[in-house]
């Protein structure tokens, strides 16, 4: 891999930030790519590096961003030959350019490891940090860490709940779990949004923490935690896949990426995308004078 892509994956990892690498692994002339060339994708869309010209690119972006949302590998075969049955485990896509050659590319999505990050030493604080360890989860201690796409549990028993959790919904956390009774933290509920936290980021706070499994005992109760963080994280992967990858231009009827496209517009709530400013034009034309 060429030196700049080796350390544009350091930085993006460095960051916690999803990319994916693809890498030609076959090719049939007069296709430009060559065995061994390698791109990088970012999460937004951006393409560093060489893994085939025009006629693939749109291709390996929008499946590298699929890999991204799933966290699977894929290979693809990209071939204007589409009536051979691929092989097992290849996900065939036409070849859309004039010039031919088939090209076997394998895209591979690098995700940012799971963070868990705890506030409080109480013996179920304990428990959840020793099970996100056997998990794989990059386990923190605040409070001087980032909460950001992390998975946070509260657990400081009351002691500065208030400080703490204002910190935590701030800055964008992937989770939020209290261990506190319902009664409790209703108190704490009206005093976040009084101190202007937004009532949607408070309502997604999970208090008390955890699945209702009937957990009594500390590891009983940081096992539940883990539970529901893995039922979130689950739920959110889920979303990322529904999340429409493609959409059609309602002018011409190109295909369009969603990530990557410049022109777009929103009418009646509803996200139209558009292959160029002509379109896009037309189409809010279109639409005033309807």
């Amino acid at each position: 891999m060429r030196p700049d892509l080796l350390a544009l994956a350091a930085s993006l990892s460095a960051r916690g930030e999803r990319f994916a690498l693809v890498t030609v692994v076959r090719r049939e002339p007069p296709s430009s790519a060559r065995v061994g060339d390698t791109a990088l994708i970012t999460q937004g869309g951006d393409y560093h590096g060489w893994a085939g010209g025009g006629c693939t690119r749109e291709t390996v972006v929008r499946e590298a961003q699929r890999a991204m949302a799933d966290g699977e590998p894929r290979l693809l075969c990209i071939s204007p030959e589409m009536n051979a049955k691929p092989r097992a485990g290849m996900l065939a896509v036409a070849m859309t350019c004039d010039s031919g050659g088939t090209v076997e590319i394998y895209v591979e999505p690098v995700l940012p490891v799971a963070r868990l990050v705890l506030f409080g030493d109480t013996p179920a604080v304990q428990a959840l940090a020793r099970i996100g360890e056997a998990m794989g989860y990059r386990v923190e201690r605040g409070p001087e860490a980032s909460v950001r796409d992390a998975h946070v549990l509260v657990g400081t028993m009351g002691d500065e709940d208030l400080e703490v959790l204002q910190k935590v919904l701030r800055g964008e956390p992937a989770y939020v779990g209290v261990i506190a009774s319902r009664k409790r933290f209703d108190q704490v509920r009206q005093t976040l949004i009084a101190c202007g936290i937004p009532r949607a980021a408070v309502e997604k706070v999970s208090a008390p923490a955890g699945l209702d499994i009937g957990a009594s005992t500390p590891e009983e109760i940081a096992l539940s935690v883990m539970a529901q963080i893995v039922q979130n994280k689950r739920s959110s992967v889920k979303k990322e896949k529904e999340q429409p990858v493609e959409a059609k231009d309602p002018i011409c009827g190109m295909t369009v990426n969603v990530a990557t496209a410049r022109h777009k517009a929103e009418v009646a709530g509803v996200a139209y995308y558009f292959c160029c400013a002509g379109c896009r034009t037309k189409f809010l034309e279109k639409g005033v004078n309807a």
